[in-house]
């Protein structure tokens, strides 16, 4: 298996929504549970957030058909609330996600330390996917 050298990956949507919505929706579990998963395949069927420095967060992840899930958690190191989220997860690696309101929309940029595992390419296409999901579901909520 190909031995992936960590790397710190960048993605980032620009949402149409202002940035109060956009905080709330990424935020608040009963929100995080319609957005979050890297395929149509998969889902969240439960989420919990401590949101403030030093609380946890945790994302159950699942294959819909049952096959298999993992728990996404880990440790708010900065939270600003409508601006910035910094958070240590699991296995070490360091997110870093910045929310910049821009007129009547609001940017998302990410960044996250690459892990060892999956393909560079992989890793920035999933969690693209989820970010390009959760832009879907606040233009969609009402």
């Amino acid at each position: 298996m190909e031995t992936i050298e960590k790397t710190v990956v960048s993605i980032s949507v620009m949402v149409n929504a202002p940035i109060e919505k956009v905080w709330e929706c990424w935020t608040t579990p009963k929100d995080i549970i319609h957005w979050c998963s890297g395929s149509i395949d998969w889902h969240t069927p439960r989420a919990e957030n401590d949101l403030r420095v030093g609380g946890k967060f945790l994302t159950r992840m699942e294959a819909k058909d049952g096959s298999m899930g993992f728990d996404f958690e880990g440790i708010y190191q900065t939270v600003k609330s409508n601006e910035l989220i910094e958070y240590v997860i699991g296995d070490g690696r360091k997110v870093k996600i910045q929310f910049t309101s821009r007129d009547n929309q609001t940017e998302i940029f990410e960044t996250f330390d690459s892990e060892s595992t999956n393909p560079m390419e992989m890793q920035r296409s999933g969690w693209q996917t989820i970010l390009d999901n959760f832009k879907n579901y606040v233009e969609s909520k009402k």
